[in-house]
């Protein structure tokens, strides 16, 4: 029997933690060349700290792309909006060590003749939802997403000057019989203009924000607030702490509400599992869920270096599933491709479309019309409702 009664916190960071601007520049690289090459190779990773952002990794497609990675560090870094002393995308250095792609990788991943293209990797991938909002994401993530999303758009269109780009939330929301009822805490720690500004002046610029963004009903009395506990928050962003792609998984997916498989997203292309099999483990539970197969769904997918297909299938319902788990593994190896081309010509992911994932996590965002997160559609519920 599942707990029905408990309380559950999850976190979510700004586009401006340091984390999540090696994210975004990762990822920029990416959609540098996939836009110019569809089947481009990427394995890109960044590193940030004061005044200095390094980028390596392995790469395979146009050569004069490589060319171009230090003005789109410098333009990711401009767009988050750093300016500040320590870290300002004109004044920074940016070291490019991205290499040629490994031969012996690429001889496990390239299909060729008879034999079909291969995993980039060996690995596990979990996909996941839950009927307790909209977008089927847990609850919890969702609106710590949500409070750093709106205040990002207050403090880019000038609304909130005084706010800067790193921040941090957390929401922990109590559960009665099931379902999300109370907002225990919250807690808020944004970057700010002046150290003159104290943590009750930080609170009266937020709280409406993330009022407007929380249900209403979920905030009582009790609630806790805690926003900048610590004081003041001046110094921040890649000058305050040093940045890593691929450190905030957990913010990436489902905030803990779920497992993650351990590999990271940002900065890699569409034939590493990692990424595209999380994705397509990410639709067909949304799928299950926005059919009526189960209140909650859980999928996992495993693969193997230079396998296409994947090892293994695993769906779990929590006994909320209107049909036996064991249908539903069956029914999603009818109704999709789990290769690593087909998962990336299913959900069209050779584009450049990854940039975008970067902040605010790569679910429960709504599908875009040029093919951004295609994951996220629901256009799988009656196949699978007529497969099992």
């Amino acid at each position: 029997m599942n707990r029905q009664n408990y309380t559950f916190t999850s976190e979510s960071v700004s586009e401006g933690h340091p984390d999540k601007v090696c994210d975004r520049i990762s990822d920029a690289v990416l959609d540098a060349f996939l836009k110019e090459e569809a089947e481009a190779r990427v394995a890109c990773e960044t590193f940030a700290t004061t005044d200095r952002v390094v980028i390596g990794g392995e790469v395979r497609g146009p050569g004069h792309v490589t060319q171009q990675v230090e003005q789109i560090a410098r333009d990711c870094v401009r767009d988050i909006g750093y300016e500040q002393k320590g870290f300002h995308w004109a004044n920074m250095k940016v070291e490019n060590h991205l290499h040629a792609q490994s031969a012996h990788i690429a001889q496990g991943v390239d299909g060729g003749g008879n034999r079909d293209e291969g995993a980039g990797d060996q690995g596990i991938m979990f996909g996941y939802a839950v009927n307790e909002t909209d977008e089927l994401m847990p609850a919890p993530i969702h609106y710590a997403h949500a409070i750093l999303k709106r205040l990002t758009e207050v403090r880019k269109s000038g609304a909130e000057p005084d706010l800067r780009p790193d921040a941090k939330s957390q929401i922990s929301l109590r559960y009665e019989n099931g379902e999300p009822v109370e907002i225990t805490s919250i807690v808020l720690s944004t970057q700010h203009a002046s150290e003159d500004q104290s943590s009750d002046d930080i609170r009266d610029i937020v709280e409406p924000y993330i009022r407007e963004v929380l249900p209403a009903d979920w905030i009582t009395s009790a609630t806790e607030w805690w926003v900048n506990p610590t004081g003041t928050f001046v110094i921040g962003g890649p000058d305050g702490d040093a940045g890593l792609t691929g450190r905030k998984i957990i913010v990436d997916t489902y905030g803990g509400a779920a497992p993650h498989g351990g590999g990271a997203f940002s900065g890699k292309d569409p034939t590493k599992v990692d990424r595209s099999a999380a994705y397509a483990a990410r639709y067909l539970a949304k799928n299950v869920v926005a059919g009526g197969l189960a209140e909650r769904c859980l999928i996992q997918l495993s693969y193997a270096i230079g396998v296409s297909k994947p090892l293994s299938i695993y769906a779990d319902t929590f006994g909320s599933g209107q049909v036996p788990d064991e249908k539903i593994e069956e029914a999603v190896s009818k109704v999709m491709d789990l290769s690593p081309r087909g998962i990336r010509q299913h959900l069209s992911l050779n584009r450049p479309i990854f940039q975008r994932t970067a902040a605010y996590g790569h679910f429960g965002r709504p599908p875009e019309a040029d093919g951004g997160f295609s994951w996220e559609k629901t256009d799988l519920a009656d196949a699978l409702k007529n497969a099992v």
